[in-house]
């Protein structure tokens, strides 16, 4: 008949030691081992990288698009898809769990601190060139809308999985969000709300272990899928230049920004939030067609990967003198567009070098310790109700019944 023999504690091991001259068993703690680091994987790298870039490019030929429809036909190409897959890589890598100190940390060190060092940089910036000095951080300057989108992605996720069908809900929100005239930029609250699906769209890729299945496919299986992408994205190119004009009535491009409401736009019937729903099922099925398309080993521009962040808030410092001249103004020779390409693409790669990421490190990646306190622990603990405040804890099902969590 079998016995039953209590389980160790985790975290410790038996071991036999000699006292009275006999062997005894004892309990040791395990030594210290350092932290594993997850070994980074080539495909997000480098879908990291040429997705800013792409921002890069998006932002370099903006004053193109008014005089040059060969140059609009390319934004509209690259604006269907970009943000969204950017988002969704954001939060692919989003936890949703219950967030500790070192995750709260990591939205400040991240996100909140080089929001308010740039900002302010962007006021110095203004104030130096003629403008008045107004330090307000509630309205983002140009690109530092995603730090405010980002911090308050993050927060609200842990709660919205919660919930079920959380992709819906965040459709939901998005579509009914473009109805509220009220909802405007401060603090980025348009393009949050907007797109808030890719980042939770992002996350339920996760879910579904996308990343494993993907590397195990042959290579003959992931050529079948990469031509249904390229497909895709060869009848977008074909469509969209046929059409130009058409777009440019439908102000097409704003409704892409999602930075305004309907009625903002031109836009006051019942039934313009289904173009929005349009653009984000569209975006989110070309988000997944360039993923597909991103080459799964390590490439001459996987290194890059890690500096998308110091890209996307250095590379409007080198556009900002052709944003704010008339040099690109008005009808330009046919190379300037491809001209302009190619130095976008140069500005991402000189941004993504270690001797820029170095300089700029306190800048973009500030570690702010003399600014946190010792210990993340207060002397009520985290949670400052009394225990009898809180609401029961549901049954414990046991280890035959429990099912798996699926939130990260």
């Amino acid at each position: 008949m079998p016995t039953f023999c209590p389980r160790r504690p985790p975290g410790r091991r038996r071991r036999p030691v000699r006292e009275n001259g006999r062997m005894e068993p004892t309990t040791m703690p395990h030594a210290h081992r350092p932290p594993h680091r997850k070994r980074r994987v080539p495909l997000w790298d480098n879908a990291r990288w040429i997705a800013i870039t792409l921002v890069v490019i998006g932002h370099g030929i903006l004053p193109l698009i008014a005089e040059d429809d060969a140059a609009y036909s390319v934004y509209l190409f690259i604006y269907s898809f970009h943000v969204a897959v950017f988002v969704t890589v954001s939060g692919y890598f989003a936890k949703s769990g219950p967030p500790n100190a070192r995750a709260m940390r990591q939205v400040l060190t991240d996100i909140v601190f080089p929001y308010f060092i740039f900002e302010t940089i962007w006021t110095v910036i203004r104030f130096a060139l003629g403008g008045d000095f107004v330090l307000d951080y509630t309205t983002a300057s140009w690109t530092l809308w995603f730090l405010i989108a980002l911090a308050i992605w993050r927060i609200a996720l842990p709660y919205l999985v919660l919930l079920r069908f959380p992709l819906l809900i965040a459709i939901a929100i998005s579509i009914g969000a473009g109805y509220a005239v009220e909802i405007d930029s401060t603090l980025a609250l348009t393009r949050t709300f907007g797109m808030f699906p890719f980042f939770v769209f992002g996350w339920k890729l996760r879910q579904m272990r996308i990343t494993d299945r993907w590397l195990e496919l042959s290579t003959a299986a992931t050529w079948r899928w990469r031509a249904g992408a390229i497909a895709l994205f060869s009848v977008l190119l074909v469509v969209l230049p046929m059409a130009i004009e058409t777009w440019r009535d439908l102000r097409l491009r704003r409704f892409m920004l999602y930075d305004e409401s309907y009625e903002a736009i031109g836009y006051d019937e019942p039934w313009s939030g289904a173009i929005r729903l349009f653009l984000l099922l569209l975006a989110m099925l070309l988000a997944v067609a360039f993923l597909v398309l991103m080459p799964r080993r390590t490439t001459p521009f996987t290194a890059f990967g890690g500096a998308t962040m110091y890209i996307y808030l250095l590379h409007s410092f080198v556009l900002f003198p052709l944003r704010e001249t008339p040099l690109l103004e008005g009808e330009q020779p046919w190379w300037v567009l491809p001209a302009m390409i190619v130095f976008c693409v140069g500005v991402s790669v000189v941004l993504s070098l270690k001797p820029v990421r170095r300089i700029f490190r306190p800048l973009v990646e500030p570690r702010a310790r003399w600014l946190f306190r010792p210990e993340p622990a207060t002397a009520t603990g985290t949670i400052v109700l009394p225990p009898d405040a809180l609401p029961p804890l549901p049954e414990d099902p046991g280890p035959e019944r429990r099912k798996p969590d699926a939130r990260e």
